[in-house]
Order: C-alpha cells, then sequence, then structure tokens
C-alpha cells in the first residue's frame, strides 16, 4: 500500500564476529504496520527516530536499543498541533536540522539533540525547502530555497560561529523575469463543512478584482503529498503573457496537516478533495478574481480523478478542464500494474461497502449529459501516454470514448472534448526536457484556444 508505514528490525553486527552467514538474527522491535519510524541518528545504542506513532504531526522518540521495550521510549521533542515534521538530520555532531511544514509553508529550525531545545529558526520566506546537505560529521550545512516566484536560492549556514547566521551561496535568476512584478497570497477558504482550506494564489500586482481574468486552479489531494510553493516556467508564462492567476489548492488527501488531514481526503471521505476543489473555484470567482467561463483546472494522477470528478459533479463551473494521467475507473483500478497498491487511499470495488463510495464519483461511471438551460461541459483535454505503466492509458481512454459517445452528441455539448496521446512516454518522471516543453505548450495552447485568451508581450 501508500499508507506511511513500515516496521522497524535490527541487527547488531558486532555479534557476529564470523561475518554474515546466512539470514540475520534480526530483533523485531516493531513488527507491524502501525507507523512509520524513520531513522535519524544515535549515540551509542540511543536510537532517534522520526515517526507518526499516536502523533499525526511527527515527533521525535529515543529508543535505547540495549532496553527497547516500547514502554522505555522517550518522547525528544514534542508533536507540534499544526505543524508537520517533514524531516530531520543530525549535524555537528550535537545538533538536529528539523524541517516543519507550517500551513503550507517550510520552516528549517536548530535543535540540541541531547535536549531536544530549541535553538534557531533560521530565516525564510514563503516557500519550501527542495535540498539539504548536511551530516553528522559536518560542521556546515547547505540548503535550497524555492518558491513560486523564486527559480532557486542555495543558503550556506557555518555553525561553529557565533549567531549562525546563513549567507546566500549561489542563488539562480531568470533573465527578464523580475519577480517583483508579481505576488503571492494565501487565503483560507470554508469548504461545504466549514473545514479551511488553505490556497496561495500568484498574480501581478495592482491587478483589479473584477473577474476579468483568466485562472488556472491546480490541485491534488491523496497520498499524503503536500503542494508546497514551487516554481513553475510555464504557469508564470500564463500569468504573465495569458494575464492569468495561478491558484493551488491544497485540499484534504495531501499530508499538509499531517495523516489526520490525509485521512479526511481518502477512502470514504474521498468527496471532501471534489467539495474542497469546487469551493476553491467558488471563492476565486466570488472574489472577483475570475469568472467560470475563465476558470481552467488541472491535475495530474490522482489530482486528475480531482479534476474528472468535478467536472462530472459541476460542469457548469470551469471554462476548461485539463486531466493529465488520470485514475478514472475507480472500479478496476487495482486490476492493473501498481494500481493494487492504491487501495490504501481510495478502496478497493471488490469489498462491497467500498464499492458503494466508490461508484458515486467514478468519473468513468458517473458521464451524464447536464441538465439546465445552456450548462454543457466545458472545454476537456485528457493527457495521457501509450507508455504509462504507472496510471495505464486505459483509463484516460475509456473516459473520453464515454463522453464523446454521451456527451459529445448533444446538441448543447459546443466546447471541444479532446484527448492527446503522447508517444514514447510513460507517467511523467524522467520525461526528456524537448517532450516537456511540447507537451505544457500544447496544454496551455489548449487553454488559449478554447478560453479566446490574448497573448500579452
Amino acid at each position: 500500500g501508500c499508507d506511511p508505514v513500515n516496521r522497524l528490525w535490527y541487527c547488531d553486527l558486532k555479534k557476529l564476529p564470523d561475518g554474515i552467514k546466512g539470514v540475520l538474527p534480526w530483533v523485531k522491535l516493531v513488527d507491524n504496520f502501525d507507523a512509520e519510524y524513520e531513522y535519524v541518528t544515535n549515540e551509542g545504542t540511543v536510537f532517534t527516530f522520526k515517526t507518526n506513532h499516536d502523533t499525526p504531526c511527527y515527533c521525535l522518540i529515543n529508543i535505547d536499543f540495549s532496553d527497547p521495550d516500547p514502554s522505555k521510549w522517550t518522547t525528544l521533542i514534542a508533536e507540534q498541533q499544526k505543524d508537520v515534521l517533514e524531516w530531520a538530520g543530525c549535524v555537528r555532531e550535537n545538533y538536529l536540522v528539523l524541517c516543519y511544514l507550517h500551513h503550507v509553508k517550510h520552516v528549517l529550525q536548530l535543535h540540541d539533540l541531547a535536549t531536544g531545545a530549541h535553538l534557531k529558526t533560521f530565516p525564510l520566506e514563503v516557500g519550501s525547502i527542495v535540498g539539504y546537505s548536511g551530516q553528522k560529521k559536518d560542521t556546515e550545512i547547505f540548503y535550497q530555497f524555492t518558491s513560486f516566484l523564486t527559480p532557486g536560492i542555495i543558503y550556506h549556514c557555518d555553525l561553529t560561529k557565533d549567531g549562525l547566521e546563513p549567507r546566500i551561496f549561489k542563488e539562480v535568476t531568470v533573465k527578464g523575469f523580475n519577480p517583483s512584478d508579481y505576488k503571492t497570497v494565501q487565503i483560507f477558504y470554508p469548504s461545504h463543512d466549514g473545514t479551511q482550506i488553505p490556497m496561495f494564489i500568484v498574480h501581478k500586482k495592482g491587478i483589479k478584482l473584477d473577474k476579468s481574468h483568466p485562472a488556472f486552479l491546480y490541485g491534488y489531494g491523496g497520498f499524503n503529498i503536500s503542494l508546497t510553493p514551487s516554481y513553475s516556467v510555464s504557469r508564470l508564462i500564463f500569468v504573465r503573457h495569458l494575464g492569468g492567476v495561478l491558484a493551488i489548492a491544497n485540499i484534504r488527501g495531501g499530508g499538509e496537516y499531517g495523516e489526520s488531514w490525509h485521512k479526511g481526503g481518502m477512502l470514504e471521505n474521498k468527496q471532501n478533495c471534489f467539495n474542497d476543489f469546487q469551493c476553491a473555484a467558488e471563492v476565486l470567482i466570488k472574489e472577483g478574481y475570475t469568472t467560470s467561463k475563465k476558470l481552467t483546472i488541472n491535475g495530474g494522477s490522482n489530482g486528475g480523478l480531482l479534476v474528472a470528478a468535478c467536472v462530472n459533479q459541476r460542469p457548469d463551473l470551469f471554462g476548461c478542464a485539463v486531466a493529465q494521467v488520470g485514475v478514472l475507473d475507480m472500479l478496476k483500478f487495482h486490476k492493473f500494474t501498481i494500481g493494487h497498491a492504491w487501495t490504501t487511499d481510495f478502496g478497493c470495488s471488490d469489498v462491497e461497502d467500498q464499492f458503494n463510495y466508490l461508484i458515486k464519483y467514478s468519473p468513468l461511471h458517473n458521464i451524464k449529459v447536464p441538465v439546465g438551460e445552456g450548462i454543457q461541459y466545458p472545454a476537456m483535454l485528457l493527457m495521457t501516454a501509450d507508455h504509462d505503466d504507472r496510471v495505464v492509458p486505459l483509463h484516460s481512454m475509456k473516459f473520453i470514448a464515454t463522453l464523446q459517445h454521451m456527451v459529445g452528441r448533444s446538441p448543447n455539448q459546443v466546447n471541444p472534448l479532446f484527448i492527446y496521446v503522447d508517444t514514447k512516454a510513460g507517467h511523467g518522471a524522467g520525461k526528456p526536457t524537448a517532450k516537456v516543453i511540447q507537451e505544457v505548450s500544447d496544454m496551455f495552447a489548449f487553454i488559449a484556444q478554447t478560453l479566446q485568451l490574448q497573448w500579452i508581450d
């Protein structure tokens, strides 16, 4: 499955004077899949782990392997109520570097290994830590920062000097792009059940909220994956040259607020993801950023499921929808390649009660001609690849065939319903730069054409 859980076994190689011969004498400290345990460092027999055992936002615990009974485990750094501990590392022998996710923004802290005491919070703007270098033996650290408007800054900090002040080691800039011309805001909006959902909005400074702008709303909402700020050239082209507004909705199902946020959008709670996303669209319209006819929604893989489900449920709410490599047949996904691993997040149609909620939102099985005067499906572009062995292309092909057959024949349906099948390509990871450029160019060309957007120099 895909749940953040693992077993914890260890073996003391010092007790094997003749070397490894045959099966190792494992000590099965944790022999179930109830929680996650990630090794951080150790001082002799005292080992430090990052865990979500009874702590959905994670904490650091110490386990003395000379006396490893769970009743003797101690908490080194307690769980924060809403801040998620994403990773931890040891440096300069006695320091811990901790990276927290605070309202979808990374916070980098320095703590004392012996006591867990907080020593320093490194200054960071709104963004993400996407790279880190520093081992226990080192006396310095490097970390890389990025954001919606910053391609990358590598900071260096010498931990032997007073003040522990980081300095810029290397900064990436993009010729002709001035980040100060744009702004990033974060809002919190209520979903259907009152849950406050965070959303980032990026746009040119000084725009009027008069509903005149095209908007590009992206979401994922699954598998404990957090959508933190990241730099995207193609999305910034949409903002700069198509006069657009970029929005990233941190809906439930992700890991933005720990395992409880993840569970709020999985299995029988999956509809929460779709409701959160639809409410994000309604907020963008209500606040004057855009209108439904100028709003594009986009997501890939699990996010492709999100887009297709929302289009089925609210075809009137969007002007354009791009579903990339989406999981669209929720009754048979587990029968192909690695699909069986996703049942931990989605459920499985072979189980009756899980079938009952899957059939209610499965995109392939909920396509219908919209009812109401003038209501039609938005312009739709499904994107897949002939060698995708993660989410096999049959999902997109079955969906577009059913969509064109059922909806495409309706006299009210004038918006295009397209599929884009790439060749010699897979799910996306490792795709050559030339193919990436071609794909995003075609995607935004489709958006610009269907929404009748004009290029701005």
